[in-house]
């Protein structure tokens, strides 16, 4: 017999030695159980004062350790079910813990929204967490503080964050919240936000360039190049807080700025290319700075929303209109999104160059007007027939037969014996390209083509 089946077959028999004692003769001292466990420890357990429950719960504990020992119990369901039955608490802390590669805002805004749901429904342990209890607590939550939906959402996804966790290390085998769904952030938009044009870009900064007066301790000079680096790079407030000399690359091409993964958003470090006449501006901007001397410090605890609006109203542009808030976000990252997709840059490469994880998003900071989608229609050609060679060369080249326009069905578009096939396509459909809509004619269904005033030819019925 090996060594390990000795080791095994004599832990199965230390199983059943457990015995019951008090440490001293009191009458309510309770007994004390103490037995073997299915990996040969010894363990002393605290029992009843009444000795026949404790022999109860004697007897109960060597069967388990001996179930536990032949395998007759699945040694991760028993830890999942010890982890059930611990306080929720210590898991708290450990999943806060497992958060810490995180920035600190994540991190404190994350427990905090867990810790508020735990309380709120009172769960004491993992195995107390009910999908139901959660979506209650939270409807009564969002009325009694008239949450949005968003806020809402990110409640549950700190939840969900969380019982995720519980899965992974094994302290759960499902989530209780699987089926949660969220609500639709696109019924209950709180703080709706719109792009710039160009042109009021261009106004925001001259605001700024002219005045005197310093807002959020930034002078006119210093809010114009904020505003300006913001909309040509497309960068997030903290990121652009956190840009030092060190960070660009102005003598290749292209010119790049690079945004630390510390600082990024995704925790990733990102390399971007610069605007030629962005590169001419930052050689004087970065004159006169140390390689680490930020450009913006402390911007990101500054309220930017406000300076824009008010370099905004001292040229007369509406900080909110029906479309939307103009704040900084909108300002510049949204409109440096929806300027590049108006001026024939594509999806996929908006979507790489603000740095979104999908197409999705980057379709959210775009805001397309009522006068964008009517140059997109304009564009659209209209739809043609193509007309044969041979059938072209058939056409008389003198101007007696005056043939209908197949758009407009307008006469007297004439051809003369100089015309070219590219010539007399045009001239069988002159108005191609000029988007008339209203009563279309196209030629006649048969190869021949119709003139002014004479029937298609039509075949003879035998009745």
């Amino acid at each position: 017999m090996s060594a390990a089946a000795r080791r095994r077959q004599w832990t199965i028999k230390e199983i059943s030695m457990a015995s019951i004692f008090k440490r001293s003769k009191r009458r309510n001292e309770p007994y004390l159980i103490q037995y073997v466990d299915h990996l040969g420890k010894r363990r002393t357990v605290r029992g009843f004062t009444d000795k026949g429950l404790t022999e109860e719960l004697a007897a109960k504990l060597e069967s388990e350790a001996r179930q536990r020992a032949t395998g007759l119990i699945d040694p991760s369901q028993d830890r999942v079910a010890t982890h059930r039955s611990a306080p929720i608490h210590e898991h708290l802390s450990a999943f806060e813990e497992s958060l810490s590669d995180n920035t600190e805002k994540h991190v404190k805004l994350t427990m905090a929204r867990v810790r508020r749901v735990v309380e709120g429904c009172g769960f004491e342990t993992l195995g107390a967490i009910e999908a139901e209890e959660v979506q209650s607590y939270l409807r009564k939550l969002r009325k009694a503080e008239n949450l949005g939906h968003r806020t809402y959402n990110h409640y549950l996804q700190a939840m969900d964050a969380f019982c995720y966790w519980c899965v992974t290390t094994k302290r759960l085998l499902a989530s209780p919240l699987v089926r949660l769904e969220r609500l639709n952030t696109a019924t209950d938009v709180r703080h709706p936000r719109r792009a710039l044009t160009s042109e009021e870009v261009y106004e925001l900064v001259e605001s700024a360039r002219s005045s005197s007066k310093r807002i959020q301790g930034l002078s006119g000079e210093q809010r114009a190049k904020v505003y300006l680096l913001s909309y040509m790079t497309g960068l997030r407030r903290k990121e652009l807080s956190s840009l030092t000399p060190r960070s660009f690359v102005l003598d290749v091409s292209p010119a790049t700025v690079t945004v630390e993964a510390a600082c990024s958003k995704h925790r990733r470090k990102d390399v971007l290319p610069l605007h030629p006449d962005l590169v001419n501006l930052l050689e004087s901007w970065l004159k006169g700075l140390k390689p680490s001397e930020k450009l913006f410090p402390r911007l990101e605890r500054k309220k930017t929303w406000l300076m824009v609006k008010k370099d905004l109203e001292r040229v007369g542009i509406a900080y909110k209109t029906e479309e939307g808030i103009a704040d900084f976000h909108a300002a510049g990252r949204h409109t440096h999104i929806t300027e590049l997709l108006r001026n024939g840059v594509s999806l996929p490469e908006a979507k790489e160059l603000a740095r979104h994880s999908d197409v999705t998003m980057t379709m959210k900071y775009t805001h397309i007007g009522l006068s964008d989608q009517a140059k997109a229609v304009a564009n659209l050609p209209t739809p043609q027939r193509r007309v044969e060679p041979a059938t072209l060369a058939a056409l008389p080249k003198s101007g007696a037969l005056q043939m209908r326009c197949t758009f407009c069905g307008a006469k007297g578009h004439g051809m003369t014996s100089s015309d070219t096939e590219e010539n007399l396509q045009k001239r069988v459909n002159p108005c191609r390209g000029k988007g008339f809509d209203a009563d279309r004619r196209q030629l006649a269904t048969s190869d021949k083509v119709e003139a002014a005033g004479i029937e298609p030819a039509s075949r003879n019925i035998s009745t």
